[in-house]
């Protein structure tokens, strides 16, 4: 029979609630992370099969790494959905661990979809490259507020050869010349590690066949079609695409009431990473794609330009999903559309 732990996990400490199911006691212990062979020898003493639930947090890691060294099984529950099964308004972390431990044995765990481990480490080099592209770009805003504030206003231009020397001939103060070749030494050392973390991924898309297939779409590059793979994993998952959009918070929010019908934003529930990956490349795959930049141009006579763009990522998430599942590349599913097309025209 399985032993079931609950844990109330924090980044300095736990509160542990297990049941061993031959008995059925509950006992309780907390644990303090800085004894970290204590904690090791309490886990280790447990025999047979143990299922270990506890919430999601972006500082389990380690301990999640240690119970698998350990065998034991992982369980990650949805922080909002276990806190809604609470029958109390009292928060400990006590009542937190008997909560978790309560809904394993009842087997209503809200557990959620947790990552292999080679899909976890991509998407941490995915996200480790996007906050280096995030510092250059600030880095490069700044770079724009002294060229304007000097007179140049050259914008996507100012980091071409050109315009770098333009900016270097500019006249400027003391305190903003140094400000320029300090930004500059920047952003070159930023580009440096940009590349050198993209070289690292490139071996790793060429051994991925769906992200190969969903490069064939205009738009989406070998960076998107990483995060994309990566972030649904085994694409079985989902029975349809509306369940993918949710996935990734690009379905729209319905707030409705009587006669009164209404769609607003996206939830935005999902990856923010995909979420930014896609519509930079929906950008991309609007000028390229005929059907793609058909639908920008009707929503964007609608609505407009930014809600365009990311009705054309929900589109080409919606693809991806296609693809993925029915593992095709992009010229045979152009081609199943115009089959689709021709027989509705037809009849």
């Amino acid at each position: 029979m399985p032993i079931y732990c609950g844990v109330d996990f924090h980044s300095r400490q736990q509160f542990v609630a297990w049941c061993d199911t031959t008995d059925g006691e509950i006992r309780s212990l907390k644990l303090d992370h800085s004894e970290i062979e204590r904690l090791r020898a309490f886990y280790s003493s447990f025999q047979g099969p143990v299922i270990v639930g506890l919430e999601s947090s972006g500082y389990s890691q380690w301990f999640e790494d240690l119970l698998f060294e350990l065998n034991h099984e992982v369980w990650i529950g949805n922080a909002a959905e276990i806190r809604k099964r609470a029958r109390s308004r009292h928060k400990t972390d006590r009542r937190d661990a008997e909560l978790i431990l309560d809904l394993l044995l009842k087997n209503e765990f809200p557990r959620i979809y947790r990552p292999n481990p080679e899909s976890r480490a991509v998407l941490q080099k995915l996200r480790h490259r996007h906050r280096f592209v995030q510092l250059r770009t600030k880095a490069i805003n700044h770079l724009h507020a002294i060229a304007i504030s000097a007179g140049l206003s050259i914008k996507s231009k100012l980091m071409t050869k050109d315009g770098r020397r333009q900016l270097k001939a500019l006249t400027l103060s003391e305190t903003h010349r140094r400000q320029r070749d300090e930004w500059l030494a920047l952003i070159d050392h930023l580009t440096l590690v940009i590349q050198a973390l993209e070289k690292e991924l490139v071996p790793i898309a060429e051994q991925e066949l769906g992200v190969a297939r969903l490069m064939t779409n205009p738009g989406i590059g070998l960076l998107t079609g990483l995060a994309i793979v990566h972030t649904l994993g085994p694409i079985n998952r989902f029975s349809n695409a509306r369940k993918v959009t949710a996935y990734i918070g690009l379905d729209p929010v319905e707030n409705s009431s009587g006669d009164r019908k209404r769609i607003g934003s996206i939830s935005k529930q999902g990856s923010r990473l995909v979420r930014f990956l896609l519509v930079e490349a929906a950008q991309k795959a609007a000028q390229k794609d005929p059907d793609l930049r058909q639908f920008y141009y009707r929503v964007m006579q609608r609505r407009d330009k930014p809600r365009a763009k990311v009705a054309v990522a929900r589109q080409l998430l919606v693809r991806a999903y296609i693809q993925l599942r029915d593992e095709i590349d992009y010229a045979e599913f152009r081609r199943r559309a115009v089959k689709v097309d021709t027989a509705r025209f037809c009849h």
